[in-house]
């Protein structure tokens, strides 16, 4: 029997562990570790920002569900990772022992490297988790007792730029609905080198087609920049050239502001002598197996991927919700296949594909693979997005409470745009 510890119970560490005992079966003690004891969508937190989700409604009891299919859970986050050992230490004291470590535990967010950012002591607000969201809503109802400017956008260093833009956009339709976007001047601002870049070298016409949205919103944007500061109602912002030099500095005024941070490893993992890069991100191979810690794998926002392309301000490459899938569906294939007495080979397709609501229609941008040069890459706009957003919300809690490692709309609908989780053997 393998013991086996998945470190993070969001997107990628409850689709492993349901993955996981849905492929190896019930001959194997699987448990999770939480960092508290709620799975949260985290892709529907901009709604939440603005109301149009309540929290209770895109979260549910990890521990409850997992049980259902004889997964152990604790809520109390690893504290440390103990490779020589084979062991994990949790911070309420607990050890776990195991064969196979999978991390999943996504990233720990940067606010400190600019001054004034985020919402714990600074002035901005974040997406990032559902409690950051909560206060994001709580801070937008304020605003709209006395609307003003609005920045929104992805600092230096940022890897994410999906959820930036889609709250852009939807901050732009609760204004529409609400008759005060007149009253509101908006302002995106991106380390991109333009907009639509998304951290991936652009997708498509993604340039072109982002650009015509902002337009038609009326929403100005500055690319190349870098966030020096926020403070109360102001963000310090300087534009760099094309050779990463500074161009201008710009002050804008802001009554809200939503700025996502550049991200890093989680203290337990980063601190692993040769498990992580200097960002404290996993180093994998293209198994999802750490080359120096052979029974340790990992999946999502904490692997280590180096940026598609160079730009004139830092930007990192995304990590999608369905290359999250693709990395956990590796791993899980290549532990069974060692179980078993066979070459643990099996490699990810890492295809990228965000879906990006703007309230009553949405972007795609579909990249395969992530890195050019691409077999597919295409960027739409259309109401489809908008429907096909909330159909994916639906679908991963409803995979979330019954444990279903793959739905038909995977199965049939990705299938046949041409999106496989795994790269052909052989």
């Amino acid at each position: 029997m393998a013991r086996i510890v998945v470190i993070g119970a969001g997107l990628g560490g409850m689709s492993a562990a349901y993955e996981l005992r849905e492929t190896l079966g019930k001959g194997h003690a699987i448990t999770v570790v939480g960092d508290g004891d709620r799975f949260s969508f985290t892709p529907s937190n901009p709604w939440v920002a603005v109301g149009w989700r309540k929290p209770e409604q895109i979260t549910l009891p990890a521990g409850e569900y997992l049980g259902k299919h004889g997964i152990a859970f604790t809520g109390s986050p690893a504290a440390r990772i103990l490779p020589g050992e084979k062991a994990v230490e949790t911070a309420d004291g607990q050890r776990l022992d195991y064969d196979y470590l999978l991390i999943c535990t996504g990233p720990q967010l940067a606010f400190d490297e600019v001054p004034g950012l985020g919402p714990d002591g600074g002035h901005t607000q974040s997406v990032c988790t559902t409690p950051h969201a909560e206060h994001a809503w709580r801070a937008w109802e304020k605003f709209l007792e006395n609307p003003g400017p609005v920045v929104v956008g992805a600092v230096q260093g940022a890897s994410c730029f999906g959820p930036a833009y889609e709250f852009a956009m939807i901050l732009d339709a609760d204004l529409r609905r609400r008759k005060l976007r007149d009253k509101v001047p908006m302002t995106f601002v991106t380390s991109e080198p333009y907009v639509g870049h998304m951290g991936l070298g652009g997708v498509g016409d993604s340039k072109g087609l982002m650009e015509s949205e902002f337009r038609q919103r009326h929403i100005k944007w500055i690319t190349n920049a870098k966030v020096a500061a926020a403070g109360e109602g102001r963000l310090q912002v300087i534009e760099h050239d094309d050779d990463g030099q500074p161009k201008k500095e710009h002050t804008l005024p802001f009554a809200y502001a939503m700025l996502l941070p550049a991200f890093r490893g989680v203290p337990a993992v980063a601190a692993v002598e040769g498990l992580c890069n200097p960002r404290g991100f996993v180093i994998v191979d293209a198994h999802q197996r750490s080359p120096k810690y052979p029974e340790i794998f990992a999946a999502g926002v904490c692997v280590a991927i180096p940026p598609v392309e160079p730009t004139p301000v830092p930007t990192g490459a995304p990590k999608t919700g369905f290359m999250i899938e693709s990395m956990v569906t590796t791993i899980v294939k290549n532990i069974k296949a060692e179980l078993e007495g066979r070459p643990p080979d099996y490699q990810g397709t890492w295809n990228a594909v965000c879906l990006a609501d703007m309230g009553d229609t949405g972007v795609a941008f579909v990249a395969l693979p992530q890195f050019p040069p691409r077999n597919v890459t295409w960027a739409k706009v259309g109401k489809w997005v908008h429907l096909a957003k909330i159909a994916f919300e639906k679908y991963f809690l409803y995979k979330m409470r019954h444990g279903t490692s793959e739905p038909i709309y995977e199965k049939y609908v990705l299938k046949a745009l041409g999106i496989e989780r795994i790269k052909p053997q052989g």
